[in-house]
């Protein structure tokens, strides 16, 4: 059963949301939709864990595994805003080791729209090492790239919050836990954290693995030639859904991945942008900043994903042949999704973010099943009012 709020224009997606749980589509999830700084959609229901003994709350958390980059890309524009970075800068600027190795071209913009070569590790790692942030950023600073950066994308799939985090701590002193934390979170009221405190464990969902698959992430790579970009980055390191299990998990802080939220906390974060940089009356991002992300930097076959991808700044956009199969093309969009199938979209026409977070995994490019019937519907109601 569907739980909290729906504006009666969207109750045919709250009745989904309930069809969809009681059908077993969905073990636990949320999904909210934010409009001019107000959630119109604020639902959550099923369970916590597998067995299903703890019901799925209000303040239920779980891990959103890559829509956690949305926020870290948001984390950089405040830095960009701020003017202590800019886009086309060399990250060597801020980060002198880092030109080691043919690197000392590579643009803040380049990591910002994972064109910096640097999609994974050539040295031979696990999950559990890249847990170790400052060691295995070290690793990154002293390989090579795997393709010229700045002619194209190929998906940091890991490596994207390590690097970014890296250019965070270089100009601010904090990590960037702290900085999402202190510059972000805190002052909007967003449930949101890199990794997981002891005092908030209780609320945290159980991970729920998809059943196990050679097409890392649905991405569809598991064909390609074994030295190829992509079977190097989806096996540097190798994906193991389990490790959000653990404590070594909730304790570190990746920045492409253990973002700790629900549906709410992203949908109110990602209304930084939604709103034109105002939220409750304080402004945080400056209008050019948030234009500079929908300028394309890269629209190519990704390396990794095997599909093209627009990329601005931070985000992907909508594009003709959207590779989500569920967003207008010809919207003022910026997104991203996470493993499994959580999102986190925003839609400059509409002043609308969305947020959807659920702690059984699909495998899928571009959310699960159930989150993409959401956000269909959605779009649905949005068209027929607007034609009338």
């Amino acid at each position: 059963m569907a739980q909290g709020y729906c504006d009666s224009r969207f109750v045919a997606i709250k009745d989904a949301f309930t069809k969809n749980l009681e059908a077993n589509l969905d073990l636990g999830a949320s999904f909210v939709v934010n409009v001019n700084g107000e959630n119109v959609i604020d639902l959550w229901g099923g369970h916590m864990d597998a067995a299903r003994t703890k019901p799925w709350i209000k303040d239920t958390i779980t891990t959103i595994w890559s829509t956690t980059k949305t926020i870290t890309s948001l984390a950089a524009l405040l830095l960009i805003d701020r003017g202590i970075i800019a886009p086309l800068d060399p990250v060597a600027k801020y980060w002198p080791e880092f030109a080691q190795r043919g690197k000392q071209n590579v643009l803040i913009s380049h990591l910002l729209s994972h064109q910096s070569g640097l999609s994974g590790w050539e040295a031979q790692v696990f999950f559990e090492d890249i847990l170790d942030v400052p060691r295995s950023t070290k690793l990154l600073e002293r390989q090579a790239p795997w393709w010229e950066p700045g002619t194209g994308s190929g998906y940091h799939a890991v490596t994207f919050g390590h690097l970014i985090g890296e250019v965070v701590r270089r100009v601010t002193g904090k990590t960037l836990g702290q900085f999402i934390t202190e510059e972000l979170a805190t002052p909007l009221g967003a449930d949101f954290r890199l990794g997981c405190p002891d005092s908030e464990v209780d609320r945290m969902a159980e991970v729920v693995p998809a059943p196990p698959s050679t097409n890392y992430e649905g991405t569809g790579a598991g064909h390609l030639t074994p030295n190829s970009v992509a079977v190097k980055t989806y096996t540097g390191p190798p994906l193991d859904a389990g490790i959000a299990l653990t404590e070594e998990w909730r304790k570190s802080e990746v920045g492409s991945a253990n973002g700790i939220s629900n549906a709410r906390g992203v949908a109110k974060l990602l209304s930084v942008i939604a709103n034109n940089g105002v939220v409750n009356g304080q402004r945080y991002l400056k209008q050019e900043t948030i234009d500079l992300i929908f300028q394309e930097q890269s629209y190519t076959l990704d390396h990794v994903a095997a599909t093209k991808i627009r990329f601005g700044l931070g985000f992907a956009l909508a594009a003709e042949n959207n590779p989500t199969g569920i967003l207008p093309q010809d919207h003022k969009l910026a997104y991203w999704g996470g493993w499994g199938g959580s999102l986190g979209i925003i839609d400059m026409d509409h002043n609308m973010s969305i947020g959807y977070v659920m702690n059984r995994m699909e495998l899928g490019k571009f959310g699960n099943t159930a989150g993409r019937q959401y956000v269909t519907e959605l779009y649905k109601i949005l068209n027929q009012q607007a034609q009338g």
